[in-house]
């Protein structure tokens, strides 16, 4: 189990919010922490250590007035770590190519794949065929309905009629280097992870996993280490004194 950094941005700025919260009418979503700091101070302090694999993501549609700024922000956090960070929001095949250019070790996909509901098999067969299935994390982040997970797309707003199932992420692993999965019921909130969705992620044995939502305490971190094994990856957001929460970065990036 290893730590994942992360960089959200939102309306031009690096935030951390309530994941369920998010809308595309008004550009709202529940503030955590606003920084005043750019995205590339955090991408040097994940440089610094030697944190790879963390995720920068773009919260605002290409459709938003806050979208350049944001993207702007984004940019400059993978020039200043080339190679360290994978970026989502907005990704498409015509422009994947475009971020890993500009430092982007993967590109982190959602929309442009689990779009109409479903599965779209051309898009992410063209995705890879483009910039080649190493370079590729699906983003799975999911909500419950019922007793089960589904995939949710267009920032965690819309349901697709793909349930997460460990069949279903093997048919995926084909083509995508590794899975990112938020806990959209729990993410931002701090408030203790989503333990079924720990435990079905914990028990899928493929690509490696990287989980985000809940994480609030020390406690919380070795429940989910319980709950997984150990097999899965975590992110930690609001929690973190960086982001203003109470959990000490610097133990963090140590003790995962």
């Amino acid at each position: 189990m290893r730590f994942r950094p992360c960089i959200d941005i939102h309306n031009g700025k690096v935030k951390q919010i309530v994941g369920g919260s998010l809308t595309d009418e008004g550009n709202l979503a529940e503030e955590n922490f606003a920084s005043a700091r750019p995205a590339d101070y955090f991408a040097d302090i994940y440089k610094r250590d030697g944190l790879k694999g963390g995720h920068v993501i773009l919260l605002n549609p290409p459709a938003s007035e806050y979208y350049r700024q944001t993207r702007e922000q984004a940019l400059q956090a993978l020039a200043a770590y080339p190679g360290g960070l994978q970026i989502g929001g907005g990704i498409t095949a015509e422009n994947a190519e475009e971020y890993l250019n500009a430092g982007a070790s993967h590109v982190i996909v959602t929309s442009y794949v689990f779009c109409g509901g479903q599965i779209h098999w051309e898009h992410l067969k063209e995705l890879c065929r483009t910039v080649g299935r190493e370079h590729v994390v699906l983003d799975v982040s999911c909500r419950k309905r019922g007793e089960d997970y589904y995939v949710v797309t267009d920032r965690w707003q819309r349901f697709t009629e793909v349930r997460l199932t460990h069949q279903v992420l093997s048919s995926l692993s084909e083509f995508c280097d590794e899975f990112l999965v938020h806990g959209v019921d729990v993410e931002g909130k701090a408030s203790g992870i989503d333990e079924s969705l720990a435990a079905l992620l914990g028990g899928f044995k493929g690509l490696p996993v990287t989980y985000a939502g809940g994480i609030g305490n020390l406690e919380d971190i070795e429940r989910f280490r319980q709950v997984t094994g150990g097999s899965i990856d975590i992110t930690i957001g609001s929690a973190l004194d960086l982001f203003g929460g109470s959990l000490p970065y610097d133990k963090i990036k140590c003790m995962v």
